[in-house]
C-alpha cells in the first residue's frame, strides 16, 4: 500500500467532486474546493475518523468494500476505481516486480501482419518493447536506441522537440499508464527513477504527475509532422495484451484518404524494422 500516493489521488478526486454533483448542498460557508472529507465519508458509508487518515497517509490497509464505497462518493470512472484499488494493494498477488518485457511470439506475428498500419508494443512505462516497419518510419528507427532510451516518455519530455504539442492526448495517455504502473509495482526502482527523472527535468510532466489526472484514452486522433512526407493526420487506438502490462498502439488512416496514401508513400520511402533486444 502506498499511503503517500492514495492520500494524494483521494485529495485530488475529493476537490474535484461540487456538492452538487453528489445531491449535497452547496453551502454558504464552504471554504474548501469540492466535498469536504465528513460528506465523501457519509457518502462512502465509512467513519469520518477512517477517510481522514486514509487522506492523510495514516490509515490503515483500506477493506475492498471501503474501497468500493469511496469509489462510489467519489464519482471514480472504472479506471481510476481500478487505480485507487491498486494505491491501496489490492492487486494480482501473481504480479512480478515491473512490467514484462517479452512479448509473446503471437503478439509479435500479429504486430508483423500489419502492413498498412504503424503499430508498436509498449509495456505500461511506455517503453517500446517491438514495432512494425512503418512504426520504424513514422517515428524513426527504435533500434538506434537501448531499451531504456527507447521510451515515449521521455522522448516527449526531455529530447528536444518532443513528439509535438499536437500528441496532446497520446501524451496524456502514456502518464496515466505510467501512474498505473507505479501504483501497481510500487517498489519497482526503475519506475520510480523515470518519474522522478521526468518530475525534475520537465514542468509539464510534473503539472501532469501532480494533477493526478488518470485519462487515458482508447481511441483518438493525432497529427504527425514528418520530416519526410509532411503533415498526416492518423487515427491511434490502443488494444491491451491479455494477461500481460503491455499495449498495442495502431496508427490508421481511412482506405483512399490522403493520410491512407502518404501512410504507403512512408512504407516506400521509411526504414526495415530490427529484431528488438530485450
Amino acid at each position: 500500500m502506498d499511503k503517500r500516493a492514495l492520500a494524494e489521488f483521494l485529495r485530488a478526486r475529493r476537490e474535484r467532486i461540487r456538492p452538487e454533483d453528489a445531491g449535497l448542498p452547496h453551502g454558504p460557508r464552504r471554504r474548501t474546493p469540492g466535498l469536504r472529507r465528513e460528506e465523501v465519508a457519509q457518502l462512502a458509508h465509512i467513519s469520518v475518523d477512517h477517510y481522514s487518515r486514509l487522506e492523510q497517509g495514516r490509515g490503515r490497509n483500506p477493506s475492498r468494500q471501503v474501497l468500493y464505497g469511496i469509489a462510489r462518493a467519489l464519482r471514480l470512472s472504472a479506471q481510476e476505481r481500478t487505480h485507487l484499488f491498486e494505491l491501496a494493494g489490492e492487486r494480482e498477488r501473481d504480479r512480478v516486480d515491473g512490467p514484462s518485457r517479452e512479448v509473446a511470439p503471437g503478439t509479435l506475428s500479429l504486430l508483423d501482419r500489419l502492413t498498412d498500419a504503424a503499430a508498436i508494443i509498449v509495456d505500461d512505462t511506455c517503453r517500446v518493447l517491438a514495432w512494425n516497419p512503418l512504426a520504424a518510419a513514422l517515428f524513426g528507427d527504435f533500434a538506434e536506441k537501448s531499451g531504456p532510451d527507447r521510451n515515449l516518455l521521455r522522448r516527449h519530455f526531455l529530447e528536444p522537440g518532443g513528439l509535438g504539442a499536437e500528441h496532446l492526448e497520446f501524451v496524456v495517455t502514456s502518464v496515466g499508464y505510467l501512474r498505473v504502473a507505479m501504483a501497481r509495482y510500487p517498489r519497482n526502482a526503475e519506475i520510480r527513477a523515470l518519474v522522478d527523472e521526468l518530475t525534475a527535468a520537465s514542468p509539464e510532466f510534473a503539472r501532469l504527475w501532480e494533477s493526478q489526472e488518470l485519462r487515458i484514452e482508447h481511441h483518438a486522433r493525432e497529427r504527425f509532422a514528418h520530416p519526410r512526407v509532411g503533415e498526416v493526420e492518423l487515427d491511434f487506438d490502443i488494444l491491451t495484451v491479455p494477461g500481460q502490462d503491455q499495449q498495442l498502439i495502431v496508427f490508421t488512416a481511412e482506405p483512399g484518404s490522403r493520410a491512407y496514401e502518404t501512410l504507403r508513400l512512408l512504407r516506400v520511402v521509411g526504414t526495415q524494422r530490427m529484431d528488438v533486444p530485450t
